[in-house]
């Protein structure tokens, strides 16, 4: 089987635009997540009963998001907000790893697997209103006002694959065109999937990744309904997202996107690529319980992670990180806690839960939703590269896996060869995806 390492790192995120500042940001514990209950309209946003979020800065400070930096006028007409960071992460990841091909055989053994997991919401939204506003029947049968407003580029912009068909388009990749929608697993199973892609021989380069923008009320009142949402801290954004701590009460929702940009080994190694870690596993299972809630005993989650472990080769003992899923709901995060611990703590894992360390990075930039296991994937290759293992932000009183070394508040130094990332997503989808040392 061909081996698969990462040489690219791209990100857009609520820490800020570009690898480095968020990651930077990541390491010395601060927050991108803040209110939007000052947001316009007032009177939809302040009636929310969650009203904190994960945003990407805009503006002009540094490292903040400007579509005119990495997009022209015609470009960010054509693009929803999801596939402009797409677009954006892409670049960063393929001027990382120095991969700009001209020849007709590099351009068809590149590919693209971004994925979304909600995508342009603003779009249908608003061009639902505009075509039902004042318009009879009659008239919208007639071609009437209704019909005319809607734009020729609605569907283009509310299609979750064009994000990878604009950055396929731009450069010119003829490889597999691919984009999984997987709920809260999509970010994971778009790397995992465009592994194996090189695996089996379909192409010797993936752009993969994933990407959100769905910074909207009805989200916000959708994810609120179905009581998954923080509520208890709209007056300190901050403190809102408490992954595996007594006091979490939900998730916070977040935007942005991340891109690896994965290589074949000999072709990285041909062309003297950087290598940065290698994609050595890759689970997936189903739960097959709920629509919404994982088995609280995460058997779900223990499939995928065994899976992963064992398409790499390695025992449990050799896992030296875990980048858990937990967004903060009381439910998935002790079903984590306890696949994390029934893996773990075994035969073939380690003596004591003590010997385990757990981190859930969305303490920090909440949960990006379809981007946020690429994200998290990107995490993992960075605390390989620089031995440091960002920290699980507002863990005060863990009630559960109480004794794992969650990292609480501040980054610790830890020589990292092995890394595991989780991601569950609604419908009972499961994702691991081991990284390694070369």
């Amino acid at each position: 089987m061909r081996r698969v390492v990462v040489t690219g790192l791209g990100a857009i995120t609520p820490l800020g635009v570009g690898v480095l500042p968020t990651w930077t940001r990541l390491i010395a514990g601060h927050s991108g997540i803040t209110s939007v209950a000052a947001f316009e309209p007032a009177a939809k946003w302040k009636a929310l009963t969650s009203t904190v979020a994960g945003i990407v800065p805009k503006g002009d400070a540094e490292h903040a998001w400007r579509p005119s930096d990495w997009l022209d006028a015609g470009e960010q007409r054509r693009m929803s907000t999801f596939a402009q960071y797409a677009v954006a992460a892409a670049k960063q990841a393929l001027d990382h790893a120095g991969w700009a091909p001209t020849r007709r055989q590099d351009l068809e053994a590149t590919g693209v697997c971004i994925g979304s997991g909600i995508g342009n919401l603003d779009e249908m939204y608003s061009t639902s209103l505009a075509y039902e506003k004042d318009v009879s029947d009659s008239k919208r049968l007639l071609g009437g006002p209704g019909y005319k407003k809607v734009s020729p580029l609605f569907v283009p912009k509310i299609l979750i694959n064009l994000a990878a068909g604009h950055i396929a388009m731009k450069y010119g990749f003829q490889g597999p065109n691919h984009a999984a929608t997987t709920a809260c697993t999509t970010g994971a199973h778009s790397v995992g999937d465009a592994a194996r892609f090189i695996m089996f021989g379909d192409a010797d380069v993936m752009v993969a990744g994933g990407a959100e923008s769905c910074i909207h009320p009805l989200t916000f009142a959708g994810f609120g309904r179905s009581r998954s949402l923080s509520t208890a801290y709209n007056h300190d954004p901050a403190s809102s997202c408490r992954p595996f701590d007594s006091a979490r009460d939900g998730f916070v929702v977040g935007e942005g996107a991340a891109v690896l940009v994965l290589e074949e080994l000999e072709h990285a190694k041909a062309r003297g690529a950087n290598i940065l870690a290698e994609v050595k596993g890759y689970g997936c299972s189903g739960d097959a319980y709920h629509m919404t809630a994982p088995r609280e005993d995460g058997s779900g989650a223990l499939l995928a992670m065994k899976r992963a472990l064992k398409n790499a080769g390695l025992k449990p003992g050799q896992v030296d990180y875990v980048n858990a899923h937990a967004t903060g709901t009381t439910v998935g995060d002790a079903a984590e806690a306890a696949a994390i611990r029934a893996l773990m703590v075994s035969d073939e894992g380690v003596e004591k839960e003590s010997d385990v360390t757990v981190s859930s990075t969305k303490g920090a930039v909440g949960h990006l939703l379809g981007a946020a296991g690429a994200i998290e994937s990107l995490f993992c290759v960075m605390a390989i590269n620089q031995n440091i293992v960002p920290p699980t932000l507002n863990l005060q009183n863990p009630n559960v896996g109480s004794d794992f070394n969650f990292v609480p508040s501040k980054a610790q130094e830890k020589k990292v060869k092995v890394a595991l990332s989780n991601s569950f997503g609604f419908g009972g989808t499961n994702a691991s995806l081991v990284f390694s040392e070369l």
